[in-house]
């Protein structure tokens, strides 16, 4: 504020007011504008001078030394003091001394007079001002060092300091901050200058209403409880508050060159004066802000092109417009400021007037500030019809001569202010320059003299013209219009006219600083235009200076979307047709590299390698630059182009006018797209090419411009095409730079064209994308703005990714060169890459939103379908009625039922119909989804403001914004998950068919860790009820013995408890497991939003597990309790017999002990053999009857196939089952139809039907002998037949035939993929019922001889020989017994424990290895190890039997993991240890118990164990005959026996095989591993690949990798070549199909789910995605051939080029491992 006279001016509160009337006068001040002689000393008052410190800090400077007048704290003076400024020791130092840079004083105005008109100084005053202000009249008190002081004390003030040495920067002021995103006012004077840049760069007109919160609450608060009228016109805070000039003059001064320069363009665009020349303030010299105006672009309409309707559009500094300049002399009691904004109808200037603005300046006097007044070329609106610039020179030109001779230099005009003139004046009088000058007096002012006017007019030489007075008789609006027209006669006279460009020769000639004159600037200038100087023809200058990414970029587009698209394929082979295309491509690639870099691209890549702020200019140089060059070439063509849009019939004219706009326009981007494709051809060259070499820094170059706040181009419009290469390489870059710091969340904007979306995110965030009408820049461009700290936690990301799109056509347009499929793309793209999209709607546009809303809805369908839920905005521009949000109310509904009717269309035609409403998609509410925003300008441009409305309220949607970013499900993704998302998602939208082609690294990992959850879910499910049947089991075994602890006794009664309790156990289980879905997908981290649509597919298969194991489980409990019952009956025929021979040898040791002699061996064992003959006579054995299992077999098999009809039945009648299964399954096609579809199948992808169900025969057929052969007794090695078994025979159960016969049905229900006739089903029943009832019934009948009562007695013979002996001879038993119960009752009882729960654990070995933590590993490390092998023969099985490849797969790895390190033996020691360390507790507990009797030893010592063993009773019963051993004896032994058992078991377990071991098991691994692996079972109906989603359970299968359907043995018809077509390619074909489920009909491929609808087959995403099977076949093309009697394929040339190393990167990047 002007300290001394103008608006700003009034005196300190403490000071005393003088009576109005006062005649008493003081020395005039009218001397003041004395410059004493360079030789003279400045005093500052009589008492008073400056010292300076040469050593002091320059912020700090020195203080002044003080004689016994006062001067207070701070500066402020005392009120005895003498006016400091007075004639006699006040002057103003020439420019070489110490130079003052601010007048300070502050004069006191009547608080009753008119504001405007003042009332003078008021003499007598005291004037030491404030802070070291200057006195009345004066120059600054402070030279320049008291200036540091003052400006040290105002930036401290303003929490500012440290930026006066590092400045700000854009990056920092940009950054999104709470403040940002709050409503929070400033609390104190170091928030203003952040407030005010909040403001400012949300384009905020009240940015300069600068008050703190203690300032306000000040409120003229007083000590005294009293209240004082005498104070009343006293109370003012003003002291207290910020000058919003010292803050705008700080800010600036702490500011780099493109803070200033964004400041300078914010601030023009709210009308606000900017900053022409900046006080220095710690030096002698101000500033020319050249370099901050250079971005202002003003568009307006002179006088001369009313007519014509043109327009100017140009950089205002390159405007050769007059300039009209203002300034002050001495005193004025007119607010010159106030009157400027009066002459421009504007608030332009600050002025006392206005908020906040009445408070002293500190710092800004001197400062010179410039604003603009353009026509709109209305001749009832425009003020002046002429342009021109109005400068304002803050504080009294005797303070600021250099200020005052440059606006003297360069103003066509000189409007002098002042109240009082000095005649001898010389400031005025000695002016040597030709400016026209005005001298602009107050009548009314008491120190008005007319004399003293009259005799520097004269001097001056003006008329009477050029002198305004405001007289009393004339009031403010008829003293303007009078000064308007002075003003318009000088636009129209003058021929002055200079641009401020030019303007800075001047300020060289004075000794002003030009802020464009750093060196970094100048340099990056001359590497500028040392581009932009040959610029001549742009067409011409990018046809030969930017070749790369014209035509050639062009046509490698056109090729990469035909590759996915194959729309020109017509009848040549795919695959011939992909490599035809690659070749091309692979040419122009080589053309690329081929050419040399153009001078231009050598020079641009040069400067952007330069130090970063060099970089940083030379790239505002360039776009400036640019932009000059091409503005007046495109305004001619925007215009033709708008005319010719207002008529649809001049479609051709429209098309050629809109290419030559894009040919037209050149900017930074298209060097950036030349340096993208440069980059891009030396990709394509070897590793070891010195060029590519060269280039490998460029990505690093522009992800540091992003990081420093550039745009980088995402989508190339022109081509419509993204540089993947370059892009996902700056990004990765990017990303190593900010690594850990890499959370980012996106932000998207999209719309129609023209409807303000760039100045929408530039408003919302600060930025500058660019701003046009015309289509020159086409695409979509990424910005980043830094998160600060405080924000991190609310947002929980690094940084805010801005993507700007161009607007979309409307339809009209769209159809001109169709722009349709562009505009799709675009969308689908940039919705895909969002967190918010924000719906740019313009109200005068609404007849286009249709079209647009068509384009978004299906965006969003795309996404959700893909797993991506981006939120939706809508914000409708140009609603000006406050009550818009109630009155739309019928507009809101009416706009979500056009999104309804567009989200069924959209549906309709991505075949997703269950999507009936909008709402399906995403979420959205009417009411909160909607935003009304008012129109940007506050009247009609170019002189109008930004709408205040207009930022208000884009800052409550970007509030908004943030805070649903903040609140978001999902967490942010990092830099790399955006590049991978980015890749896929153009991939995809490469296609027709976005749904179905799209794939993405991102989804597939999330799919993975959602697929190894559920596969350790199901595990732990599994496990729980495979330990809980383990424990079933052995209570079933150990009923009615001593080791039972079942309370139920009952066989029938315990097996309907156990199944109610497994049921229950289940069904919790089953909670579990669905309880930990949910909470999965409640997470945050992890992407699980994306695998969203698999949920109810891992929950459907969560139940049917459930199902599957209960079926199991009652299964097993059935057959457990039958063989329990069968061996329960033989067990009482067994025991009687034991007991009658027992009977029988007691009474002969008593008969011989009569006989009282002694008695041999020999005579014992002819007694025994005698006694044993007799006995055994006397039982009666009765004949154990078998069972007739054909009959069980036959009556199941027919209740299972009664459903299927009476043709089953037929059939079933036709054939004995003992006359089946005895030679090998054979299936041959029966009728004219069955062998047509066999001839068919040679010349389709598919494979003879016949040799299909041959396989799936097979399959089922090894699976079910698997099964059988697990329930009989498990083969032993012939080193341990000697051995005593651990596992018995079993005998035949019923279940067994059943669980069979299920497992039938249930592999013939998933092979639904091939037609399953009931003749196969029957044969294929039969066939197997056959096999299982001959080997049930030999088993069965086994069991029956190895249970033979009088077998079994038999075979105890010699036991009791034994026993009957030490009896006799009362040997001591105890060692002995010991150990026989070791040997034959707990070692076949351990192992069988081993063996129960080593399964299991094997398992959960298994599962951690790398190869089966997921269906998808699996794959790749089969297909890997294949690789390997480099087998014809491998590969060959693997396609003709892909279920028997992967169980013998798994089990060689299971034994290959096992054998390693003796992990088996590990598991093993594990199980035995416990086993033992059991045994021996329970010898221990056993021996506690009181007991001298064996037998209730032993009973205790088998309760104590009857959880975990199962003991034979026959082996114990044998043991128990004549058992008279001791029993503490017994016990000693028994434990010795079991240390050495453990060691025998260990060796045991070590000399067997792995294999051998793992076919004891109960549980095998093996099995379990390939239901994981194998899945659902469903393989690919044209290729054969196996489906990999996760569970079994799921309703669309896909594979990974599909491959040439030649493998499988498809021909051509004519040529009888194996064909090399792959269905991942002909799914996007026009070719044909048929088989059996079109009926023989053909059928498009790329509608092939129409037949299958349960398979989604995505096409490659890449040509080089199906390298690996393009090597198999390329390598083994001849063995194919030869095997599926064909001829050998045509392969294509860049198959043959493929490596092995090639082939298994393609693997890597298909199944996604890092």
């Amino acid at each position: 504020m002007d300290s001394s006279g103008e608006e700003e001016e009034f005196f300190d509160t403490n000071d005393t007011f003088p009576e109005p009337d006062s005649e008493e006068t003081y020395p005039s001040t009218t001397q003041s504008n004395y410059v004493s002689p360079p030789e003279e000393e400045t005093p500052l008052s009589s008492d008073t001078r400056t010292v300076s410190d040469p050593c002091s800090d320059p912020l700090r400077g020195s203080g002044t030394m003080e004689d016994s007048s006062t001067v207070d704290v701070q500066g402020r003076s005392g009120t005895g003091s003498p006016s400091i400024g007075t004639s006699a020791n006040t002057h103003v130092s020439p420019p070489e001394e110490e130079t003052p840079l601010s007048s300070g004083t502050r004069t006191v105005s009547d608080p009753c007079s008119d504001p405007l008109r003042g009332s003078g100084i008021m003499e007598g005053s005291s004037t030491l001002d404030v802070q070291g202000r200057s006195g009345t009249g004066s120059p600054s008190i402070g030279t320049s060092a008291n200036t540091q002081t003052q400006l040290q004390i105002l930036l401290e003030d303003l929490g500012l300091k440290q930026h006066y040495t590092e400045k700000l920067t854009l990056s920092e002021i940009l950054q999104i901050d709470l403040k940002a995103i709050t409503d929070e006012p400033a609390k104190s004077h170091s928030d203003l200058p952040w407030y005010f840049l909040k403001k400012l760069m949300m384009v905020n007109v009240t940015a300069r209403n600068l008050q703190s919160e203690c300032e306000s609450s000040k409120d003229g608060a007083t000590e005294t409880t009293e209240f004082d009228f005498s104070n009343l016109c006293d109370i003012t805070d003003s002291d207290d508050m910020v000058n919003p000039l010292d803050v705008i003059t700080a800010l600036f001064l702490c500011s780099d060159g493109f803070v200033q320069q964004e400041m300078a363009l914010k601030m023009s665009m709210c009308q606000f004066s900017v900053p022409l020349l900046l006080p220095g303030c710690d030096t002698d010299q101000c500033k020319l802000m050249l370099w901050a105006m250079r971005d202002i672009v003003k568009t307006y309409r002179p006088q001369s092109l009313v007519q014509s309707k043109g327009f100017i559009e140009e950089r205002i500094v390159l405007s050769e417009i007059p300039m009209i300049s203002f300034v002050r002399l001495g005193e004025c009691s007119m607010s010159k400021s106030e009157i400027l904004n009066k002459l421009l109808s504007n608030d332009c200037f600050v002025h006392h007037d206005m908020e906040c603005a009445d408070s002293q300046r500190r710092i800004s006097n001197g400062l010179t500030e410039i604003t603009w007044y353009l026509p709109s070329g209305k001749e009832n609106i425009d003020i002046f019809s002429e342009p021109l610039a109005v400068a304002n020179l803050r504080g009294d030109i005797a303070s600021f001569e250099t200020q005052f001779s440059f606006l003297c230099q360069t103003s066509a005009a000189v409007f002098v202010f002042f109240d009082n003139l000095d005649p001898e004046c010389k400031l005025l009088t000695n002016l040597h320059h030709k400016t026209q000058m005005f001298l602009v007096g107050n009548q009314q002012s008491k120190s008005f003299s007319m004399d003293a006017l009259k005799t520097v007019a004269t001097k001056l030489g003006l008329s009477k013209d050029n002198i305004i007075i405001k007289t009393k008789h004339k009031n403010y609006a008829d003293f303007v219009k009078g000064f308007r027209k002075k003003v318009n006669d000088v636009i129209e006279n003058t021929k002055k006219n200079m641009c401020i460009e030019k303007m800075a020769d001047i300020a060289h000639e004075l000794g002003i600083l030009v802020d464009e004159d750093c060196p970094e600037c100048q340099t990056a200038k001359e590497n500028a235009e040392a581009i932009t100087s040959k610029i001549q023809n742009i067409p011409d200058y990018k046809a030969t200076q930017l070749p790369l990414h014209g035509e050639i970029w062009k046509e490698l587009t056109i090729l990469e979307k035909e590759e996915f698209r194959l729309k020109n394929l017509g009848s040549e082979d795919i695959e011939t047709y992909k490599a035809g295309l690659q070749k091309k491509k692979r040419k122009l690639r080589k053309e690329q590299s081929s050419k040399n870099m153009s001078d231009a691209m050598m020079c641009f890549i040069s400067a952007i390698s330069s130090p970063g702020i060099e970089r940083r200019y030379f790239l505002k140089w360039m776009r400036m630059n640019l932009d000059n060059l091409s503005r007046e070439k495109l305004s001619g063509l925007r215009k033709q182009y708008k005319e010719k849009c207002k008529d649809a019939e001049n479609k051709e004219a429209i098309k050629d006018i809109d290419k030559e706009l894009s040919n037209s326009s050149l900017g930074t981007e298209h060097f950036f797209r030349e340096m993208g494709q440069i980059y891009e051809a030396s990709v394509s060259l070897p590793e070891q090419d010195l060029s590519r070499k060269q280039l490998q820094h460029l990505p690093q170059i522009c992800a540091g411009l992003l990081l420093d706040g550039f745009p980088l181009e995402l989508v190339d419009g022109d081509a419509s095409n993204i540089p993947l290469t370059w892009v996902k390489d700056v990004l990765s870059q990017l990303n190593e730079l900010v690594s850990p710091k890499n959370k980012i969340l996106v932000v998207t904007v999209l719309g129609v064209q023209s409807t303000g979306k760039s100045t929408l995110l530039n408003t919302m965030f600060g930025v500058q994308f660019a701003v046009s009408s015309g289509r020159c820049t086409r695409g979509a461009f990424i910005l980043l703005v830094r998160i600060n700290e405080d924000a991190k936690e609310v947002l929980n990301c690094d940084f805010m990714v801005i993507i700007d799109t161009e607007g979309l056509k409307s339809a009209e347009l769209a159809q001109l060169d169709d722009s349709h499929e562009h505009d799709n793309e675009l969308a689908t793209l940039v919705v895909g890459l969002s967190d918010i999209t924000i719906i740019n709607i313009a109200m005068e546009n609404s007849t286009q939103m249709k079209d647009i809303l068509q384009i978004v809805v299906h965006a969003f369908l795309r996404m959700k379908e893909v797993g991506k839920k981006p939120k939706c905005q809508f914000v409708h521009q140009n609603v000006s009625d406050v009550s818009a949000n109630e009155n739309t109310l019928r507009e809101r509904h009416l706009l979500l039922d056009q999104l309804n009717e567009m989200t069924e269309a959209a549906a309709k035609m991505e075949k997703k119909e269950k999507n009936k409403c909008f709402t399906d998609v995403m979420e959205y509410n009417p009411e909160t989804g909607n935003w009304y925003i008012p129109g940007l300008w506050n009247g009609n441009p170019p002189m109008a403001p930004v709408n205040a409305g207009y930022s208000e309220a884009v800052y409550q949607f970007k509030k908004n914004i943030t805070q649903i970013l903040g609140n978001c499900e999902s967490s942010a993704n990092d830099i790399l998950k955006f590049k991978e998302w980015m890749s896929s998602l153009w991939k995809a939208v490469k296609h027709e068919n976005f749904i179905f082609s799209f794939r993405n690294s991102l989804v597939a990992d999330a799919y993975m860790k959602l697929c190894t959850e559920s596969n350790n879910w199901e595990w732990d499910f599994k496990e729980s009820i495979y330990k809980w049947i383990t424990n079933a089991e052995t209570t079933i075994s150990n009923l009615g013995t001593p080791a039972s602890k079942s309370k139920i006794v009952d066989l029938k009664e315990l097996i309907l408890s156990l199944k109610s309790e497994v049921s229950t156990k289940l069904t919790k289980l089953e909670e579990e497991l669905l309880e930990k879905l949910k909470n999965y997908f409640e997470q945050k981290d992890g992407h699980v939003h994306l695998v969203e649509r698999y949920k109810e597919d891992f929950a459907n298969n969560a139940k049917s597990l459930r199902r599957d194991m209960q079926n199991s489980v009652y299964s097993q409990l059935t057959a457990a309790a039958e063989i329990k019952q069968g061996q329960t009956e033989l067990q009482k025929i067994k025991e009687n017999h034991t007991k009658e021979i027992e009977r029988a040898v007691c009474a002969l040791i008593d008969e011989c002990r009569k006989k009282n002699m002694q008695m041999g061996d020999e005579e014992l064992n002819q007694e025994f053999g005698k006694m044993w003959k007799e006995t055994v006579k006397k039982l009666s054995f009765s004949q154990q009857k078998p069972k007739n299992v054909f009959t069980s077999v036959s009556h199941y098999l027919r209740i299972n196939l009664s459903p299927k009809g009476s043709h089953a039945c037929e059939l079933l009648s036709k054939r004995r089952l003992q006359d089946c299964g005895k030679t090998p399954f054979k299936y041959t096609a029966k009728g004219l139809v069955e062998n047509l579809k066999k001839i068919i199948s040679k010349v389709t992808p598919f494979q003879d039907p016949t040799i299909r169900l041959q396989n799936i025969a097979d399959n089922i057929i090894d699976e079910c002998i698997q099964y059988m052969k697990e329930k009989d007794k498990t083969e032993e090695d012939e080193a341990d037949a000697h051995e005593a078994d651990a596992k018995k025979t079993k005998d035949y159960s019923e279940a067994y035939i059943q669980e069979i016969l299920r497992m039938i049905d249930e592999r013939l229900q998933k092979k639904q993929d091939v037609t399953v006739g009931i003749d196969f089903e029957v044969f294929l029943k039969q066939h197997i019922c056959g096999i299982a009832a001959r080997h049930f019934q030999k088993m069965h009948e086994d069991f029956l001889k190895e249970n033979d009562p009088h077998l079994c007695l038999n075979k105890n013979k010699e036991m009791f020989f034994d026993s009957f002996k030490d009896v006799f001879k009362q040997r001591d038993q105890s060692q002995k017994k010991a150990e026989e119960f070791t040997k034959q009752c707990l070692k076949p009882a351990v192992e069988n424990f081993v063996y129960s729960k080593l399964g299991p654990d094997i398992i959960h070995e298994m599962r951690k290895q790398s190869q089966f933590i997921a269906r998808v590993c699996s794959q790749y490390e089969i297909l890997l190890d294949l690789l390997s092998k480099d087998s014809f023969r491998e590969y060959a099985r693997y396609i003709r039997s892909y279920e028997g490849y992967v169980k013998k797969w798994i089990l060689d790895q299971t034994v290959k993991h096992l054998s390693k390190d003796s992990k088996m033996f590990e598991l093993v020691d594990q199980h035995l240890d416990s086993s033992i360390s059991s045994i021996k507790a329970a010898i221990h507990k056993a021996t506690k118990k009181t007991s001298t009797d064996l037998k209730t030893f032993i009973n205790n010592f088998c309760q104590e164990l009857g959880d975990t063993l199962v003991i034979s009773q026959d082996a114990l019963g044998a043991f128990m005959i004549l058992n008279k051993a001791n029993q503490e004896q017994f016990a000693h032994w028994f434990t010795e026996f079991v240390n050495k058992m453990e060691k025998i078991l260990k060796q045991k377990f070590k000399k067997r095989g792995i294999q051998s071991i793992l076919k004891q098991l109960d549980v095998k691994p093996q099995n379990e591993l390939f239901t994981q692996v194998i899945g659902c079972g469903k393989q690919c109906p044209f290729c054969g690949v196996a489906c990999v989603c996760g569970g079994g359970n799921h309703s669309v299968h896909e594979a990974s990798l599909h491959r040439p359907k030649g493998l499988n043995g498809c021909m051509g018809l004519q040529t009888e070549e194996l064909v090399t077509d792959i269905c991942s390619s002909s799914v996007v074909s026009d070719n044909l199909f048929r088989c059996d489920a079109t009926k023989g009909e053909y059928h498009l491929f790329k509608n092939y789910r129409d037949i299958f609808p349960d398979w989604n087959i995505p096409p490659d995403g890449s040509y080089e995605a199906s390298d690996y099977w393009k090597y198999v076949m390329a390598t083994f093309n001849e063995e194919f051939a030869e095997e599926h009697s064909a001829k050998p394929a045509d392969i294509p040339t860049t198959w043959k080029d493929i490596t092995r190393l090639q082939a298994e990167q393609s693997l890597k990047g298909l199944f996604n491992i890092k």
